[in-house]
């Protein structure tokens, strides 16, 4: 998959083609954000195009639906309900396709939209696995891209709730500071889909002169007045 914009709807929708094997939802928001950027580039005051931007959902609520997602861990298999804001539209046919090709026990259409996969914990652990690639492959695509291009490495522990990027700034561009609710959506995305309760997701960026920490956000202070 192409990815100019690093878009925090799209981080969503990664975890879901990962599941599903299919690409519309995602080409989809793949088009929508670069025609974003082609008309930001033609702005005179336009200067990067972030993982979240002022002209997107409200982060707050794309982070909440994450919530939405359902993982169950039975004994012997895993049951995921996806909810019908990231399940796009989907038939019961092209499910059915999935499970030919990815080897699933079922997928099912609910009349709700949503989406109910059942699978074997070693499909889930595959799951999991590529999930934690294209992640760490989307960070390492940030990197002195065009969009960030003061960013000299970033870098997430293993479950994706502690993430740290050095900058050659010494205080957050407008673009750094809105790709820290990208990095919030990450950790949240990777621990609903493993089963998991969504906790603190912590980000801290570093100077790369002097190695120091200019600025430190939890998740769990969104909507507070703190900083």
């Amino acid at each position: 998959m192409k990815r100019k914009i690093f878009s925090i709807i799209l981080a969503a929708v990664i975890c879901v083609s990962v599941i599903a094997g299919c690409g519309n939802k995602t080409e989809k928001y793949v088009q929508s954000a670069e025609a974003k950027t082609e008309e930001r580039k033609e702005s005179d005051d336009a200067e990067s195009t972030p993982i979240y931007t002022a002209d997107n959902d409200d982060p707050s609520d794309k982070i909440g639906a994450i919530g939405d997602v359902d993982v169950d861990k039975g004994l012997f298999d895993v049951t995921i309900t996806i909810p019908k804001d990231f399940a796009g539209d989907t038939t019961q046919e092209e499910l059915d396709e999935s499970v030919k090709e990815k080897g699933y026990k079922s997928a099912t259409l609910n009349s709700d939209g949503s989406i109910t996969y059942v699978m074997t914990k070693a499909q889930h652990k595959k799951m999991m696995e590529e999930v934690t690639e294209n992640l760490n492959e989307t960070l390492d695509e940030m990197v002195g891209s065009e969009n960030y291009p003061n960013i000299t490495d970033v870098t997430a522990n293993s479950n994706f709730t502690s993430f740290k990027v050095t900058t050659k700034n010494e205080e957050l561009d407008m673009s750094e500071s809105f790709a820290i609710l990208g990095f919030y959506m990450f950790g949240g995305m990777y621990a609903v889909f493993n089963g998991e309760s969504v906790g603190n997701i912590h980000v801290e960026y570093i100077n790369a002169d002097t190695g120091e920490v200019i600025s430190s956000s939890d998740s769990d202070d969104m909507g507070s007045d703190s900083e």
